[in-house]
């Protein structure tokens, strides 16, 4: 079953330079690494190696890494999931060409907190900004964190920030990710 997917918007494409760097660190992250094309990558990252408690005892969880959009991969999709966005830019300060997608493949407590820090050394190395959805209850706390730029209203809230805003989110009694 899968779990929670954080998105981070990206102002242009991932230079081969860049996508190395994070070629390298998903690596030491994970104890089984499998790139299945350039910037597809099938993990499964070691949860302590991000200095989160693995109560599950399971050594490593499953993940996706996907760098999407024009002349990268995944194309159609990633026009697919921003079709639907509001203009993006008053609210980020771009309107993103690409973007690299997080996905939990489990979702127990411990796969949120994976998801949201592996998320924030992702960003540490290409940059961008990171969107997830909230619930309503949850809106208060995210409001007070650091890092937070925009949040957008709705049924389903969307949140908008930095890495900074996620590991501020993570650390939070009342953190979990919307899947």
């Amino acid at each position: 079953m899968a779990g929670p997917a954080l998105g981070v918007e990206l102002a242009g494409p991932v230079s081969n330079e860049v996508l190395d760097r994070l070629r390298r660190m998903l690596s030491g992250l994970s104890e089984r690494f499998v790139e299945e094309r350039p910037g597809h990558f099938d993990l499964s990252v070691v949860a302590e190696r991000l200095d989160v408690v693995d109560i599950d005892q399971e050594r490593s969880r499953p993940c996706l890494v996907v760098v999407a959009g024009p002349e990268v991969g995944d194309k159609e999709i990633f026009e697919a999931e921003h079709a639907d966005l509001p203009d993006l830019e008053p609210l980020i300060g771009f309107a993103p060409t690409h973007d690299v997608s997080i996905i939990a493949m489990c979702n127990h407590r411990v796969d949120h907190a994976v998801t949201a820090l592996l998320t924030a050394a992702v960003m540490a190395i290409v940059g961008g900004v990171v969107s997830f959805e909230v619930h309503d209850w949850q809106l208060p706390t995210v409001r007070g964190l650091p890092g937070l730029i925009a949040i957008t209203p709705g049924p389903a809230p969307t949140v908008y920030g930095t890495s900074e805003l996620l590991r501020a989110w993570v650390t939070h009694p009342d953190f979990r990710l919307v899947k």
